[in-house]
């Protein structure tokens, strides 16, 4: 075999979740097809709507995800499953909490989201009716994150393969039973995600209880022990929103310059997704292995795995700039068959064949701080990136229009590496990775 142990465990715990990422936007796809081919136009843009604004409540509530994994790993390497017991029940109650209160908060979430996207009666009531029967996922979902988190920490990577296939399949059989077999239009697509996500809680919790030497004590879930989890948790939070809030920026900005150039930016994102489809696995297997390096305390072993990560990085988002390079144009013609949004599109293959070579680096860092559960460096590298250069930048390059807010972003995500490298450089010249910090 002519790749190395590190490089071996590496891809093990990778190709799983690679996998799994590329199966997972299925259920949206699926939901589109499905009521694409329902008899009211308005009924797609809706649930496109009702989806996306709990997507993004589930999206920053992802640090349920992140502090899972780096501190599952972290007890699995250190061989105690005390600790492991006690991240997987403050997790999963803190993910059941959140999402009580989203069940809880419903109304308001659903009108601050009809009010933000300006939408039209027809297209609010389908968004309406979604939203209402899809936000019952929302403690299941939550939940689900910390479990899949857990799960990835344990190293159980091809069990949470297993176990998203399971639920799109689930997805897309019953979109189809209850949309064009039972005739429960909008209503059935979102009973469908429900009920996916249930199927994920279900198989991933048996797969939890499969792990021996988990165990609950009414202790782990005291205001003490909690304190450090919700610390860990808040400044991952503000990670989140910071970057959300970059994003966001992007795509309103794109939209204001109008309706070509809006449509051109949500292609060019499409790839920046395509790119997190393989990086994020790779991410994750960087996570686990990390996060098992300082249970064990072992620098060496550290410091090997971060340095095999890096090169895989780097080959990945080569073999992705080279794919764009040579099949782009058959990619955009894939997303839109409109002449003129293919040619603008085409306009920016440069942004789009520099993006994967530029952004693998956060990706790749942002594993390495979860693994560890510094997620105060996380925070502040991406504010100091947000406020000093992505905005100033932006500022700065205005006059390019639609070149100036994509080489602002570029130079964010670049710089988002270079603090996160840079620190991750001083952390282990001092022998520092395995401290403590939050």
């Amino acid at each position: 075999m002519f790749l190395s142990a590190q490089s071996q465990r590496i891809f093990a715990l990778a190709i799983p979740m690679i996998i799994s990422n590329i199966t997972t936007p299925l259920i949206g796809l699926v939901d589109t097809a499905v009521v694409g081919h329902m008899d009211d136009v308005g009924y797609l843009a809706g649930v496109a709507l009702g989806a996306l604004i709990l997507t993004q409540l589930f999206w920053l509530c992802g640090f349920l995800r992140m502090s899972a994994t780096g501190l599952s790993a972290q007890a699995k390497g250190a061989q105690d499953s005390t600790a492991a017991s006690q991240v997987l029940w403050q997790t999963s109650v803190l993910g059941g909490v959140i999402g009580l209160l989203v069940l809880l908060f419903q109304s308001p979430l659903l009108s601050a989201g009809l009010w933000l996207a300006e939408a039209s009666p027809s297209i609010a009531q389908a968004a309406s009716e979604y939203f209402s029967v899809r936000v019952w996922s929302a403690p299941f979902a939550l939940i689900n994150l910390a479990l899949i988190g857990w799960l990835v920490g344990q190293h159980a990577h091809r069990n949470i393969m297993k176990i998203q296939i399971i639920a799109n399949l689930i997805n897309v059989v019953l979109d189809i039973l209850f949309v064009f077999v039972l005739d429960l239009g909008v209503f059935g697509v979102a009973l469908a995600s429900v009920i996916a996500e249930i199927s994920i809680f279900i198989l991933a919790l048996k797969q939890v209880l499969k792990i021996k030497g988990i165990h609950f004590k009414a202790d782990f879930l005291h205001a003490h022990f909690f304190k450090g989890m919700l610390a860990l948790n808040a400044n991952m939070l503000v990670r989140n929103l910071a970057l959300q809030l970059c994003l966001a920026f992007v795509t309103y900005k794109g939209t204001a310059m109008g309706e070509l150039i809006g449509s051109t930016n949500a292609i060019i994102l499409q790839f920046f997704t395509l790119i997190a489809l393989g990086l994020d696995g790779l991410a994750y297997a960087t996570e686990a292995l990390v996060g098992e390096a300082k249970g064990e305390r072992s620098h060496s072993k550290f410091n090997q795995i971060v340095k095999t990560a890096m090169g895989w990085s780097l080959v990945f988002a080569a073999l992705y700039s080279v794919l764009f390079g040579m099949a782009g144009s058959l990619i955009i013609g894939l997303l839109t068959d409109i002449e003129s949004l293919r040619q603008s599109v085409e306009g920016y293959m440069i942004i789009i064949v520099v993006l994967p070579l530029i952004a693998h680096w956060c990706f790749l860092f942002d594993g390495v701080y979860i693994g560890l559960s510094h997620a105060r460096a996380m925070r502040n590298s991406m504010l100091v990136c947000m406020v000093l250069f992505f905005f100033p930048t932006w500022y700065v390059l205005s006059e390019y229009e639609n070149w100036g807010l994509w080489l602002s972003f570029l130079i964010f995500l670049g710089l988002r590496g270079v603090t996160l490298g840079g620190h991750l450089l001083y952390l282990s010249k001092k022998q520092l990775a395995f401290s403590s910090s939050v």
